[in-house]
């Protein structure tokens, strides 16, 4: 008969087995491609001695090509709770020594189970991606299960925040998880495809590496898939940290204010951003960084569609989304990635309760052929509708320019902007000064003797008459003209005012947003 303590010594002979996964030989392999295994992730991003296991011992039941008997431990996946940064999150992490990380029944319904559980306790969903895909002996079950991920998937969304790491292969089905989430990180050591090389040859005789199709770089500059590069999966735990910093845990919860000093004094450094010649470029991130807490922003797809900047960063300790035209790129215009980059992120605020705080320098959308083809009207209309949507606390400052349908684009008052400010250089009008002066001025400059100089003169008038802040000012479309030192103090003051803002909207089941 055995005792207790031989079901306790047999118990932990069965733990130690399951927690080896694929085994040493398998593990080592892991590291040796410089990368950490699947409880190795884990415990670099959760808090120590937090994480809660749930489903170790869960099996397989498929039998068919060599699945019988069959030892899949953990069925290939790690799942459970923990603490990071003491707040609670749930999360999923792939192990690839087992079956290649493949995703079976039970696999797919462990990730589900855990994610259901996010949903019902409010907390934020991790999921690290290491796997080659369905486990194509399941089957149907194998399909079904990934079913069951992507409806989980749909049903947290916008309720807590999702997070997927790539830190390895992620092919076929097993990529739609990633991109129902909010935010995607990928390693240098990983890829992302639906399809992969091999496939695409045979099909479209096309020749392309896994890298050149999936790797980081193609996602984040030519996709616009993924959100964040990490150079291994060390910094992708960090990464994952930091963004968790900014978020809330759940839809019902403001984000977590962390202690500032709050300084608000003048910044004269601000005086100098902006060159005096309206041609001129500059970077936007200098004014993002004098005005966030300590410089801290953490931008969010930085490598795709540059001409708009996005990300997070905190004023007086509270979290802000920021969206802001970038003049260094394109002078700044809208396009249709832009557009969908600004569009979605702009939503994920709002679901989340993060203020938005715009910075404007946009002469336009991007004229052409190909952008009009390819949907100009439809993607800039993902703008309007999203600020329009978007209830939380909106604050916008005009740098410079602000031309025509971008203007609205780029939450005006009319689109609901809380507060709206601008800088003396805010040039606010329906377009540009030499545009408009073609317009306007037409009979004046084809009389002229000198038609160059009568252009530039009305180009002058043009620009002095309308192309100021003092115009929209006075028709009540900008709130204040205020001196660029001070920005900081006048968005940290209005966060403070609007912090308890509340805006009913008509009840609906969910507007129809221009896809």
């Amino acid at each position: 008969m055995n005792t207790m303590q031989d079901k306790i010594a047999e118990l932990q002979q069965r733990r130690a087995a399951a927690e080896l996964g694929g085994g040493a030989e398998r593990l080592d392999r892991q590291r040796r491609a410089g990368k950490l295994t699947a409880r190795e992730r884990i415990a670099a991003l959760v808090d120590p001695d937090s994480f809660d296991e749930t489903g170790l011992f869960a099996a397989h039941r498929a039998t068919l090509f060599g699945m019988a008997g069959k030892v899949l431990p953990a069925d290939g996946v790690v799942t459970g709770a923990a603490a990071v940064g003491g707040r609670l999150v749930h999360l999923a992490s792939q192990d690839f020594t087992v079956a290649g990380g493949s995703a079976g029944e039970t696999h797919s319904e462990k990730v589900a189970d855990i994610m259901h559980l996010a949903l019902k306790t409010g907390s934020p969903f991790v999921f690290i991606n290491d796997s080659g895909g369905a486990r194509v002996q399941e089957g149907i079950d194998s399909l079904s299960g990934y079913g069951k991920v992507f409806h989980a998937n749909v049903l947290l969304s916008g309720v807590v925040p999702q997070i997927s790491l790539i830190c390895g292969p992620c092919a076929g089905g097993a990529a739609y998880t990633p991109a129902l989430t909010d935010f995607i990180i990928q390693t240098r050591q990983a890829q992302l495809f639906i399809t992969g090389p091999q496939v695409i040859r045979q099909v479209t005789g096309e020749k392309v590496t896994a890298e050149q199709l999936g790797g980081p770089d193609a996602h984040m500059l030519h996709s616009g898939v993924i959100h964040f590069i990490a150079e291994d999966d060390q910094e992708a735990m960090l990464l994952c940290k930091k963004l968790l910093s900014f978020l809330p845990s759940n839809n019902l919860e403001d984000p977590p204010e962390v202690p500032s000093d709050c300084n608000v004094e003048p910044d004269p450094e601000m005086n100098n951003i902006v060159p005096d010649d309206p041609k001129r470029a500059y970077d936007v991130r200098e004014v993002i960084y004098r005005v966030v807490d300590q410089g801290d922003f953490l931008e969010v797809q930085a490598g795709f569609a540059m001409n708009l900047v996005i990300g997070f960063g905190r004023i007086c300790g509270r979290t802000v989304g920021v969206i802001a035209n970038q003049p260094k790129v394109m002078a700044g215009v809208l396009d249709i990635n832009a557009s969908t980059k600004g569009s979605r992120f702009i939503r994920f605020c709002n679901a989340f309760n993060i203020p938005l705080i715009t910075f404007v320098d946009v002469p336009g959308f991007l004229p052409g052929v190909q952008q009009e083809y390819g949907g100009i009207i439809r993607h800039g209309a993902k703008m309007l509708f999203a600020y329009s949507a978007a209830t939380v606390p909106k604050l916008t400052v005009t740098l410079r320019k602000s031309y025509g349908g971008a203007h609205l684009a780029m939450c005006s008052k009319d689109l609901g902007a809380d507060r709206a400010f601008a800088w003396p250089t805010a040039e606010i009008a329906v377009m540009g000064a030499e545009g408009a002066a073609e317009i306007v001025f037409r009979r004046e400059i084809e009389a002229a003797e000198d038609k160059a100089a009568k252009r530039q003169e009305m180009i002058q008038l043009y620009r002095d008459t309308f192309s100021t802040p003092y115009i929209a000012a006075g028709r009540r479309l900008v709130d204040d003209i205020i001196e660029p030192a001070e920005t900081r103090k006048h968005l940290a003051q209005s966060l403070e005012y609007l912090h308890t803002k509340r805006e009913l909207r008509p009840a609906k089941k969910h507007g129809l947003i221009p896809l």
